[in-house]
């Protein structure tokens, strides 16, 4: 792990970690950031929420799980697009170690179907794992309903 990005270890980590996976359990896709030959991109990733960590799903043709596995990425979504007028905005944003790995059957079941094409080619699957170093969530509220709290 990189010294780098330090890791979360009091009680109110452990609590705003809790609240993240929460949200991120409420949305099915959300953005991956790092870098590819020294830029940065974006990538858009089906997750599921497993244990303590973030599995992702993306499609292998666009090669940007090679610049993610190995590396420290950044993980976010958000209700920003789905949220109704009068209810709060709530965005997720975690980062970690990212690795490849084989997802298991009861895993791969969390994900659902996969899409059949990707830019017009076959959807190519390729899986992700990202354990979290640093989680934050951040609200926009409305005022007219308490926002998402933190689980104590």
């Amino acid at each position: 792990m990189s010294s780098d990005v330090p890791a979360a270890t009091d009680a109110a980590d452990s609590a705003d970690d809790r609240l993240a996976f929460e949200l991120l359990r409420r949305t099915d896709h959300g953005r991956v950031a790092t870098s590819m030959r020294a830029l940065p991109f974006l990538a858009v990733a089906r997750h599921i929420v497993v244990g303590g960590g973030i599995l992702l799903r993306m499609h292998q043709g666009y090669g940007y799980h090679q610049a993610c596995a190995g590396s420290v990425v950044a993980y976010g979504a958000d209700n920003a697009d789905t949220a109704g007028a009068h209810e709060d905005r709530w965005s997720v944003q975690c980062v970690g170690v990212c690795e490849a790995v084989e997802p298991t059957n009861a895993e791969l079941e969390l994900f659902g179907p996969a899409p059949h094409f990707a830019d017009g080619e076959l959807f190519d699957p390729v899986y992700l794992r990202i354990q979290p170093q640093v989680t934050q969530v951040h609200t926009l509220s409305t005022g007219r309903a308490p926002s998402p709290q933190r689980v104590r």
